[in-house]
């Protein structure tokens, strides 16, 4: 079994390959970084799985299962490059997107932007109301609908050319009929146009989160099917005939065609994979509290595992571009601080670092690709943190020159600093906007950073995990084994995952027989749904898993929390299993639950999930020596954050063994990263060659 995890990220695609020999034979792992190419970027992935090929030996055809991260999605809506969308709606509610919650995005500001106005997915000439009707509570018909208003509408989306159409109807998730019927009309006078219904998108309560989801899934539909059938047409012809699997923003994997048909789900696609990874390498390291940050080129995206379980986001949070998506999302907060980040005064004088990032290309000023603003990467290269001949593992040309010229041209000579004084400056601020973002996803939610691992990863996060554990107060820190790769082993330790919803909104404490009947029955129909899925997927039966969650919350209450179901049918003697665990949640959230109130049902969800082989790290051979001199490539001056420049020696990751231990101040180098050991501060290898990093006794 051949398998191949990508990950693309904004500066570099990291690719992991997993080959799992016959009985007896070790397991062979390759790890490949390649610079993403940010105009397709199918080209980065398939010339990385081709180079990766090469290097473990194998033939493209030879590969099994690709597993792919991708940020396709979340960039179209970031830079608004999606699709021209048409929208047919019930008529009185053409506006519903504008209005949206007449919530402003800054309360005392009288210039601030909308961006659901200002920059909508569905343009207003595009919005068109047509007659039907649908009431509560029981979805009956109160109003036809008028077909002859539906087909005008489409042969006007027609004549305009536009790209994509959604169908959003007032209580679809209560009845579909009269957007199942829309929806034909529309594909049959527009064949080509890519269609979608707001009660397949996300079948729930909320008119607005439920349209916007659904403008969204078709705002990104297109290109994303696009890229999709493009990235399996390149591989095809590089020889690549393995089956390939999406990661979505849940944490799951999906399969290209349910990507293509919802691709709403993969917002947080590229961010997944990485807090996956860093679950699974804190189950390695023996900690299952765990603070992720992954560093890359452009980004940092945090994260908090907590009891090894993953935190999703509460429905309210779950958001891109400040537009709501009503789709499960790992919780994850990304901020612009990545190793490309600029350093620059603004206007008023001020220091700043990010978020405007130099990317990929031209990448930061020592990469000799044209850019003069100096980076974060750049001040890594002026305090000798980063050597020229170490850089990608020698891959990749740097010019240290390059770097004290432009941060002495734009940070230092304007400043009145030395070269070293500004670069550390640069590094200072870039940590402190990471340890406020750290702080925001941690205490600010409750969770002590002192019981918690500060796990650093991306190119870039070994490099600054120590300090960000001084600053938060985190308990140690680890790199992962492949720190620059670990959002791409991610990809190859998740498994397949599905989610389906269903409104029901049921007062739990007050219901009878015939409302638990009403709701066992729409929780088999879900059921029924995964299954088929899970059978076109041509997984066993008994592989398949099945969990039932109802999104709960307080009668009156704005928004829910999930609470776990029993296995069986819910009935008056379980139901309090399910207001117990919501009463759990809302303790856990919100620090308090008032176990005297109602609890309403809002959505069933169910998730279906189905077990995928495993990555699989092999041991380490027993070391137990203390700063293996063997090890030792070359000895350096490099500059720490007290600002004094030590003799520092370089240490081959590749060379260290379980149970060996470094002392500070030292460098360990490998291929896609670099960890930085101040003064002070010891590294242990673990077992599987993960480093563990504390303080000294």
């Amino acid at each position: 079994m051949i398998r191949v995890g990508v990950d693309v990220g904004g500066t570099f695609t990291d690719i992991v390959l997993e080959r799992t020999r016959a009985a007896g034979e070790d397991q062979q792992i390759v790890v490949h970084k390649v610079p993403s190419t940010p105009q397709d970027q199918s080209e980065g992935v398939v010339k990385g799985v081709v180079e990766i090929c090469q290097m473990a030996g194998i033939a493209p055809g030879e590969i099994d299962m690709v597993f792919h991260g991708t940020t396709v999605a979340t960039n179209m809506v970031i830079e608004r490059k999606g699709a021209e969308v048409g929208m047919i709606t019930t008529r009185g509610f053409r506006d519903i997107l504008h209005m949206a919650r007449h919530k402003r995005p800054h309360n005392f500001s009288l210039q601030f932007d909308v961006p659901w106005q200002s920059k909508p997915l569905v343009k207003r000439r595009n919005r068109l109301p047509v007659t039907e009707r649908i009431m509560p509570p029981d979805g009956r018909v109160e109003v036809p609908l008028d077909t002859d208003e539906v087909k005008a509408a489409a042969e006007l989306f027609a004549k305009r050319g536009l790209d994509a159409v959604i169908v959003g109807f007032l209580f679809a998730f209560l009845n579909d009929e009269h957007e199942q019927k829309a929806k034909a009309i529309v594909e049959a006078a527009m064949p080509d146009a890519y269609v979608c219904c707001s009660s397949e998108i996300v079948n729930v309560i909320r008119e607005y989160e439920r349209f916007s989801t659904c403008a969204m899934n078709a705002y990104i539909g297109p290109m994303t099917a696009r890229y999709m059938r493009q990235l399996e047409g390149r591989l095809r012809a590089a020889g690549v005939r393995a089956a390939v699997r999406i990661m979505q923003s849940n944490g799951g994997i999906s399969t290209v065609e349910n990507a293509i048909q919802r691709p709403v789900g993969l917002l947080l696609s590229g961010p997944a994979g990485g807090v996956i990874g860093g679950r699974w390498t804190g189950e390695h390291a023996g900690t299952q509290n765990v603070i992720t940050i992954d560093i890359g080129g452009t980004s940092a995206d945090i994260s908090v595992i907590q009891g090894g379980e993953l935190r999703i986001k509460n429905p309210r949070d779950t958001e891109v571009a400040s537009l709501p998506v009503l789709v499960p999302m790992i919780d994850v907060d990304a901020i612009g601080a990545g190793g490309g980040s600029i350093a620059y005064l603004d206007p008023g004088g001020a220091f700043r670092v990010g978020p405007r990032s130099a990317g990929a290309d031209p990448g930061p000023a020592c990469y000799d690709k044209g850019g003069d603003e100096p980076t974060v990467t750049d001040a890594q290269v002026v305090l000798g943190r980063l050597d020229p001949e170490q850089f990608l593992g020698g891959d990749l040309a740097i010019e240290p020159s390059l770097s004290e010229r432009a941060i002495a041209k734009h940070i230092a000579g304007p400043m009145g600093l030395s070269v070293t004084e500004a670069a550390l400056g640069i590094l200072r601020i870039i940590n402190n906007n990471m340890a406020l973002a750290i702080h925001n996803a941690s205490v600010a939610k409750g969770i002590d950073p002192r019981n918690f691992t500060l796990m650093g990863f991306g190119g870039a996060g070994p490099l600054h995990a120590t300090a960000l554990a001084e600053l938060i107060s985190a308990r140690d820190v680890i790199a992962p084994l492949q720190p620059g790769i670990t959002a791409a082993m991610g990809l190859l330790v998740t498994d397949l995952q599905y989610e389906y919803t269903h409104s029901v909104l049921l007062v739990l404490n007050q219901a009878g027989e015939a409302e638990f009947a009403a709701l066992n029955a729409a929780m088999d129909e879900l059921r029924a749904q995964a299954e088929a899925q899970l059978e076109a997927d041509g997984i066993a039966p008994g592989a398949r898993r099945f969990r039932k969650v109802a999104e709960c919350r307080y009668l009156g209450q704005g928004f829910e929390l999930r609470a776990d179901m029993p296995e069986g049918p819910l009935a008056k003697d379980n139901v309090q299993e399910v207001i117990r665990s919501f009463f759990d949640a809302h303790q856990q959230v919100y620090g308090h639950a008032f176990e005297d109130q109602l609890t309403e049902a809002v959505t069933l969800r169910l998730i279906a999930t189905a077990e995928v082989d495993m990555l699989r790290l092999p041991d380490l051979a027993q070391g137990g020596r203390t700063d293996p001199k063997d090890a030792v490539l070359y000895v350096r001056d490099t500059v720490f954050d007290d600002g004094e420049a030590r003799r520092t020696p370089r240490y081959r990751r590749d060379r260290l063994l379980a149970g060996d231990r470094v002392t500070g101040p030292a460098l360990i180098v490998q291929h896609n990263s670099t960890t930085l050991l101040p003064p002070g501060y010891a590294a242990e290898v673990l077992g599987h060659g993960d480093i563990r990093v504390a303080k000294r006794a």
